[in-house]
């Protein structure tokens, strides 16, 4: 048992918040020094299934010829159609509030099953074209798909894939480095007024779920993709040449770190408040360029290089101690 528990039980005891007896037993539980396997296997779990769902893919591709569609077809459905019969069997249906399995394994078979879903219905259309030339649609019917099985079996594995199909569908690519190479939110501005338009979705849909007491337990994840999808095309347009655009987005970007702000402290959310303050510095820093950008500093430009070791390190400072506050206010 290690100091800080000690401390606290003892804390626990003295303030007759426990008998003596109960204090006795944590401490006797506690010198056994049992630790938990759980987050481990959870893991093992996760990348068994990534794994595997690699695998197959892997296997397509290098017997595509050998194989044939139709048999590569076929064997995905029927796995498909397994993994959702035991899913399907022992889950416990619909509920609003959180639910689980009640073996975890089976978390990871419907993460399995939605995986390959995924695989076949691109594959079927990369193939054959059941859809046509609307491949809006190959997108859109699994992030359906998706969004039922998260809901259905309570599953947030399946939630991150369903929102990142549906940022595919409305144009955009949502994992960190596709979003910084891929998106040209520079050149296109409607896939940036679509990106704030998702964030704005997002965050309105966590907002009725609370209302409506929807799994609750989601918004953290609407919330993050909102705040990443957001705040990365607010700051890549304020790179704009079009001064009306950069304003523009100038605000969304400030209204998007005044919400995060309150809303981080409401959920109690580190990994919120950290990128929020990121993006908000990022953001205000080109904002200050964009101020200046046209005033002369040839005849300063060493006080610059003076102080800019000074103003990193500051930022540095500043940036622990708010992220020591926020941790020491939601901790009371």
């Amino acid at each position: 048992m290690n100091k800080f528990d000690a401390e606290n039980t003892k804390k626990l005891f003295d303030e007759n918040l426990i008998t003596e007896n109960q204090y006795q037993e944590i401490i006797a539980y506690r010198r056994l020094n049992i630790f938990s396997l759980n987050a481990e296997l959870k893991l093992f779990l996760y990348l068994s299934v990534l794994l595997f769902t690699s695998g197959i893919g892997i296997l397509i591709y290098k017997n595509i010829d050998s194989i044939g569609h139709v048999a590569i077809l076929s064997l995905l459905l029927l796995v498909i159609a397994v993994c959702f019969y035991y899913c399907f069997k022992n889950a416990k249906g619909f509920q609003k509030t959180e639910t689980t399995f009640d073996h975890p394994v089976l978390e990871y078979l419907v993460l399995a099953a939605n995986i390959l879903t995924c695989i076949f219905i691109g594959y079927l259309q990369f193939q054959y074209k059941p859809f046509g030339d609307h491949y809006g649609l190959a997108t859109l019917v699994p992030t359906i798909v998706s969004f039922f099985c998260a809901y259905y079996f309570d599953n947030k594995s399946v939630l991150t894939i369903a929102v990142t199909g549906l940022a595919a569908y409305v144009g955009l690519s949502v994992t960190p480095q596709d979003l910084l190479k891929n998106n040209d939110f520079y050149a296109s501005e409607s896939l940036s007024y679509s990106a704030v338009m998702l964030g704005v979705l997002l965050v309105l849909w966590t907002i009725y779920s609370n209302r409506i007491s929807l799994k609750t337990h989601f918004s953290l994840i609407f919330l993050t993709f909102a705040l990443h999808i957001t705040s990365i095309a607010a700051i890549s347009n304020l790179l704009h040449y079009d001064s009306l655009i950069w304003m523009i987005f100038t605000v969304v970007l400030a209204g998007s770190t005044f919400y995060f702000y309150k809303i981080s402290y409401q959920f109690k959310a580190m990994s919120l408040y950290i990128f929020m303050i990121v993006y908000a510095y990022i953001g205000a820093n080109i904002f200050l360029f964009r101020i200046f950008e046209d005033v002369d500093f040839s005849n300063i430009w060493e006080l610059f290089i003076f102080l800019l070791p000074a103003y990193f390190i500051g930022s540095i400072v500043m940036f622990i101690k708010l992220i020591k506050n926020f941790h020491k206010e939601i901790a009371e």
